[in-house]
């Protein structure tokens, strides 16, 4: 079997499309979300549709092909809110290791996690990068969405400091672009939260660089400091025009990182399986 595979989606294809793929390419892509509250006027999705829709769109332009995505993340601090879904993140990380596993044992020895839970996934998913590199010898990166073009979205959105949080400019101008149909924006607002001598956790908006602590966030307290809509950002600002441009800064990253990686070597050292 050959010529063009007839969709980047793992799991939209015949094996034999994957066969004749492994011939010529080791890539693969693998989309990580969550599923949390992201105000009253978005949908639990929203760090899905970052990861699906970075994943989708760097693949059609670069070649590659996209795994399954996952969406569940680490999400612990939303859970004071109706609907979310977490994973322990010793979870998460055995379930990123093992979808990595899964492929590099048939084959694929460049393996690109793409986080759209901005940063809130990264520790158990750097975990797994890790133990996947060092367990089989394959290329292993993240590209997290929150840090594959900060600057650029920076440039791309207007509000303050602290308005690229969650479910704020950003955020909604990506679904604006996307899912529109799941949007309210009667329901949009604006909640810039208090800023803190030292900002917490990966610093994604340039805007609030400064000295950062990490500190674990629990469900109540993240609660009481986002209620009562959930919101910790600008959506007021956010357009369809932002989202289009935002996703084509990331996509725009994520395929020149694929083309740096493509002629490189790898030994695989060992393909096990998850058992």
């Amino acid at each position: 079997m050959s010529g063009k595979m007839s969709s980047v989606w793992l799991q939209e294809l015949k094996w034999p499309e994957i066969e004749d793929y492994l011939e010529s390419e080791s890539i693969a892509l693998i989309p990580i979300g969550a599923t949390e509250q992201h105000g009253f006027h978005l949908p639990l999705m929203v760090d899905t549709c970052w990861a699906t829709t970075l994943a989708e769109e760097a693949a059609m332009e670069a070649g590659v092909v996209v795994a399954p995505p996952v969406h569940f993340g680490w999400s612990v601090h939303h859970m004071s809110y109706p609907g979310g879904i977490t994973l322990r993140p010793e979870t998460l990380t055995a379930v990123c290791l093992d979808i990595g596993m899964s492929l590099v044992h048939h084959g694929f020895s460049k393996i690109i996690y793409i986080n759209g839970n901005r940063n809130a996934n990264l520790p158990p998913m750097e975990i797994a990068a890790n133990q996947l590199r060092l367990k089989t010898g394959a290329k292993v990166a993240i590209a997290d969405v929150g840090l594959l073009a900060k600057h650029e979205i920076r440039d791309i959105c207007e509000s303050e400091p602290g308005g690229l949080g969650h479910a704020g400019e950003s955020e909604t101008a990506l679904m604006l672009a996307r899912h529109p149909d799941l949007v309210d924006m009667s329901k949009a607002v604006k909640v810039i939260p208090h800023r803190k001598q030292f900002a917490g956790n990966v610093i994604i908006d340039p805007l609030t660089d400064g000295p950062s602590i990490s500190e674990p966030n629990l469900p109540d307290a993240f609660l009481k400091a986002s209620e009562p809509t959930g919101v910790m950002g600008d959506a007021l600002l956010a357009t369809k025009e932002k989202g289009d441009l935002i996703i084509a800064a990331l996509v725009r990253n994520l395929v020149k990182y694929i083309d740096q990686i493509r002629p490189q070597d790898v030994d695989l050292h060992e393909r096990p399986l998850p058992v």
